[in-house]
């Protein structure tokens, strides 16, 4: 009889505390990153893709099989934008699945990174037809969902690849030969982000010689890392 006024005495306690935070596996996260307007990213991110999935007019969209807006980890401190998505990104709705991704995806292991600790994004987020690059009227009509998502995601760095993401976000008189290997600072709503410009992925296929200038690039990347004290977690 005890025993079992006990029992009632602790069932009723751990109702009153949340007995699921005690047992549960999983770690608890009371700090959710929220946006300006109090919505947690997740639902910010959704809210931005849904904004993008509803756009007019426009001719990379209706060529377009699928609508590719990121992946990797929304609370990472690292951000890669790239130009737009390949046939390979068109066709699976994620950026960087292709042979590109592929060399993308052995960049970032060379400096301890990888999906799950960085997120990866491009400039437009509809296939342009054959590959092309986007137009300048069509990189400036999806530049304002691209400032939306790098102010949801908060990055410390971002890591521009190609003249398409250089010319975006840091103005049409750069050249990527020039800018790469320069740190360049931005600020994006009181919020002072550095910026490392690089060669894309494909380029670096095409042209293998300037991989070394590319993993010099890289190397800053992960300095950068070290002297913010980002803690960079592995899967």
């Amino acid at each position: 009889m005890k025993l079992n006024n006990k029992l009632t005495k602790l069932i009723k306690y751990y109702s009153l505390i949340n007995h699921n935070y005690i047992f549960k596996n999983a770690p608890i996260n009371r700090y959710k990153n929220k946006d300006k307007n109090g919505l947690s990213s997740d639902k910010s991110l959704n809210i931005l893709r849904k904004e993008i999935s509803l756009i007019k007019n426009c001719e990379l969209k209706k060529n377009a099989n699928n609508l590719v807006f990121a992946d990797g980890n929304p609370g990472a401190k690292v951000m890669i934008i790239g130009e737009g998505p390949g046939a390979n990104e068109d066709k699976v709705g994620k950026p960087f699945v292709g042979r590109a991704g592929q060399l993308l995806d052995k960049m970032l292991n060379s400096i301890n990174l990888d999906r799950t600790n960085v997120y990866i994004t491009n400039v437009v987020n509809y296939r342009p037809p054959e590959n092309r690059k986007p137009t300048e009227a069509e990189i400036e009509r999806y530049l304002p969902f691209l400032i939306k998502h790098i102010l949801i995601i908060k990055p410390k760095i971002i890591m521009l690849l190609g003249s398409t993401a250089l010319s975006a976000l840091i103005g049409e008189n750069e050249v990527i030969s020039k800018a790469r290997g320069k740190w360049h600072d931005k600020v994006f709503e009181n919020t002072r982000i550095s910026i490392m410009p690089s060669f894309h992925p494909a380029f670096l296929m095409r042209q293998p010689e300037q991989k070394k200038l590319a993993w010099i690039d890289l190397k800053m990347i992960r300095d950068k890392i070290k002297k913010l004290g980002i803690k960079i977690e592995k899967s």
